[in-house]
């Protein structure tokens, strides 16, 4: 009887493991996905940072409609596109 019991303790005691480390494994990515929503971005023209949120995500898709331009997140977007977006920004406060 007892090594039976020992067989059993041993696997409840890899399920809770597996478990845990399943539980571990999730959760940065769930903080990966969320970071860029969080984060500070320079504007190198005017010398200052700028924090991105869902608020200036937005301001962002909103500039690049009114530019006419094809919608890409201000991350893949090229040096110039930056600036011109950080100028616009600064004449167009909240």
């Amino acid at each position: 009887m007892h090594n039976k019991n020992h067989h059993v303790g041993r696997f409840i005691g890899s399920l809770f493991l597996s478990a845990a480390l399943s539980a571990c494994a999730l959760t940065p990515v769930t903080l990966a996905a969320a970071a860029p929503q969080d984060e500070r971005v320079y504007d190198r023209e005017h010398k200052d940072y700028h924090h991105w949120d869902d608020h200036e995500n937005a301001a962002w898709h909103r500039f690049v409609a009114e530019q006419h331009w094809q919608d890409h997140e201000y991350a893949k977007a090229t040096r110039k596109e930056q600036n011109a977006y950080w100028n616009w920004r600064h004449n167009h406060p909240d």
